[in-house]
């Protein structure tokens, strides 16, 4: 079972918009970190942004000042405000938190093309 489920990718305009989101389905115990990570095509995965239970936030250089993760500790979920999106955020996102163990989505699509 994946123990997160992602929402919200898709194909957008450059300069547009997209809101990810990543929900708890299994049984998750103990979370600290929660984050995304990405990885397009012929390259490695790469983080994005990560947020910690206090809610300290870290960015990726190539999209600091565009996008914003938060979270909900209560329901486990967190998500990702993506603006002023540009050709090279095509990738596929993954949700990631750490735990006893690294826990991963399964990857949502996020194309950026006119």
């Amino acid at each position: 079972q994946v123990p997160f489920v992602e929402s919200g990718g898709g194909l957008v305009q450059p300069g547009g918009s997209l809101r990810l989101s990543c929900a708890a389905s299994g049984s998750i115990f103990s979370i600290s970190a929660m984050g995304w990570y990405r990885q397009a095509p012929g390259k490695q995965r790469e983080l994005v942004a990560t947020i910690s239970s206090a809610g300290r936030v870290n960015y990726a250089d190539s999209v600091k000042g565009r996008f914003t993760i938060s979270r909900d500790n209560a329901k486990i979920m967190v998500h990702l405000q993506m603006n002023s999106l540009q050709s090279e955020d095509t990738a596929v996102y993954y949700c990631w938190a750490i735990g006893k163990v690294n826990y991963w989505g399964q990857g949502t699509q996020v194309t950026v093309s006119s």
